[in-house]
């Protein structure tokens, strides 16, 4: 289930949040170049940090520590249902797999892989610089979902189609899960990143324009955030399960009633 406050990396450094409202404020600073990113189930925020070639994680509160380094430039993060971390590290060619002990494994090799996004059934998704959208199953064997596109990042709806931020044509592509293709935006100034609230809206970074734009279901295109320099990928915060909510109102009227 996602939550409505909305990060955001931004290319010179920095990662901020973003209220339903919009009203931003910045979660972190100093990196060097935030591109993928992704909470865990505990409300852990981790970063593909390009320049150190590190993974950093972040604690609700915005405390930072190295979950992983020495990854050749990592660019797309995803966790799948067992919690494991994806991380695809470009200039190496592979996509690593990361229990939640940081115990690094190669999942897949040969590729130059971009953003990554699981569908429901645990089929883990790439959009690979050459070209193409690649899928694997979970036991990491390959085939191609796409092909002749210029994908950066990937993000699935609720109903199982796939969303594409098409780098060079300026488009975002919507996929049925047969693979047809349809045109669900243009005339974007270099989309990258991609990410659904939980009202079904996909809000997607237009690196160039500087801008973050907000699409209904219907395609109705308004302009969310604006002035950022060189925004790359988003994620929406992740908002405890109901059964979590009630355990933590039961804890509330405890401590209250020990108070009194």
């Amino acid at each position: 289930m996602h939550g409505q406050n909305l990060f955001v990396g931004e290319d010179i450094g920095n990662i901020y949040k973003f209220t339903p409202g919009g009203v931003r404020s910045t979660f972190a600073s100093a990196l060097s170049g935030p591109w993928g990113l992704a909470f865990d189930n505990e409300g852990n925020l981790f970063e593909a940090d390009w320049g150190s070639s590190n993974i950093y994680k972040f604690t609700p509160d915005g405390t930072r520590s190295t979950f992983a380094s020495g990854l050749s430039n990592p660019v797309g993060l995803a966790f799948n249902s067992a919690g494991n971390l994806f991380v695809s590290s470009y200039y190496s060619g592979n996509i690593y797999e990361f229990t939640p002990g940081g115990v690094r494994s190669t999942f897949a090799s040969g590729l130059a892989p971009g953003g990554l996004a699981f569908d429901s059934v645990g089929n883990l998704f790439d959009a690979d610089e050459g070209g193409n959208i690649y899928e694997f199953t979970p036991d990491g064997t390959r085939s191609t979902f796409a092909s002749e596109l210029a994908p950066w990042s990937l993000a699935f709806d609720s109903k199982g189609n796939l969303f594409e931020a098409d780098f060079d044509s300026g488009n975002i592509y919507k996929f049925t899960p047969d693979g047809t293709r349809s045109t669900f935006a243009s005339g974007l100034s270099m989309p990258v990143g991609l990410a659904f609230d939980g009202s079904g809206n996909l809000f997607e970074a237009d690196y160039l324009s500087g801008n973050i734009y907000k699409f209904t279901p219907d395609g109705t295109r308004s302009t969310f955030a604006s002035g950022l320099s060189g925004p790359t990928y988003l994620t929406f915060e992740p908002v405890p399960e109901p059964a979590t909510l009630l355990l933590l109102g039961l804890g509330a009227v405890i401590l209250r009633k020990r108070k009194v």
